[in-house]
């Protein structure tokens, strides 16, 4: 058995300084019980919602959050992972980054950016498979959980999944509150069940890191412009250790705020309880969600198109909001 921890953060936006510090902290908890494998939740560098001084929050390949994980995971002798924004090439990509003790470092870009996400950067093609000194790992980022392709690509091949989200809630608008709390209600069990679920069709035990806490920002409109109108969101946290049959071995709530969930999990590849459906989603989405998505990624896709192209894709400058 294997001691293992996931992270559930209460992250500031585009505050790097701020979130870097706080992952660190909560590091040095899940480490100082013992823990060999940590999760971080996707995003631990900065929340993400429509504010445009996101286009300025990614980092370079070598980074401070980087050398941050590499040094923690020298110092309990870990295997600690979690995605940030990184630009290559002139391009911003969500990337998971697992980093193993002895300083190896293995990166998987999301696949496609989700709804707002795609304002602050593009989707990757690599299949988010790793070999590890601790054996074969899986990476996957909030909504290639419910997407089959992740599945297939992963499917009986893992020991073990590393995966973090960002899950927001109801947008706020106080003009439809009976519909919100109904979406609210919903949207939570849907993430509640996602990581369990994911870890059956996959047959792998399973590190699921998530955030917490009240999201204020903006809300695109209408694509191919930048305008929008606030929103204040709900982040969903279900920070989750599952086992190799799919089974929760522990759990925070978002109700519960920042800190760490811990336990122990057999490492190794397990038959997957079923095949993924023959279609895109792992569930069935319809309503509400799907609607977002028709609507957000190409409001999102057309103000990267344009942030790129006026030259506003920068990489964080650390001495804002340096820490005395």
């Amino acid at each position: 058995m294997t001691r293992v921890a996931a992270i559930q953060m209460e992250a500031k936006v585009a505050d790097l300084n701020f979130n870097i510090d706080q992952a660190s902290r909560l590091i040095d908890e899940a480490g100082s019980k013992g823990a060999e494998i940590i999760a971080l939740p996707e995003f631990f560098t900065t929340r993400i919602v429509y504010d445009e001084r996101l286009f300025e929050c990614s980092l370079p390949p070598e980074n401070p959050a980087l050398d941050m994980l590499k040094a923690k995971a020298a110092k309990y002798g870990a295997m600690i992972g979690g995605s940030y924004l990184e630009m290559r090439d002139g391009d911003v990509y969500n990337t998971y980054t697992l980093v193993e003790p002895d300083g190896t470092v293995h990166r998987h870009d999301k696949d496609r950016p989700t709804m707002v996400e795609n304002a602050f950067y593009t989707g990757g093609s690599d299949d988010g498979y790793f070999e590890t000194a601790m054996g074969p790992v899986g990476t996957a980022v909030c909504w290639e959980l419910i997407r089959t392709a992740t599945v297939r690509r992963l499917a009986g091949k893992v020991g073990l999944m590393m995966t973090g989200s960002h899950w927001w809630s109801a947008p706020g608008w106080n003009f439809w509150k009976s519909f919100e709390r109904r979406f609210h209600k919903a949207n939570g069990k849907a993430m509640e069940i996602t990581p369990p679920r994911f870890a059956s069709l996959v047959g792998a035990p399973l590190l699921h890191a998530g955030h917490t806490g009240m999201l204020e920002g903006g809300f695109l409109v209408l694509p191919g412009t930048r305008i929008s109108v606030p929103t204040r969101t709900q982040l969903m946290g279900e920070t989750q250790i599952i086992d190799g049959e799919g089974a929760v071995v522990a759990r925070r709530h978002y109700t519960e705020g920042a800190g760490i969930v811990g336990g122990e999990i057999e490492l190794g590849a397990t038959s997957p309880k079923k095949a993924p459906p023959d279609r895109f989603w792992i569930p069935n989405l319809e309503g509400f969600p799907k609607a977002l998505w028709l609507h957000q990624n190409p409001a999102g896709a057309s103000v990267y198109r344009w942030a790129k192209r006026t030259g506003r894709l920068k990489t964080y400058d650390f001495s804002r909001n340096a820490r005395p």
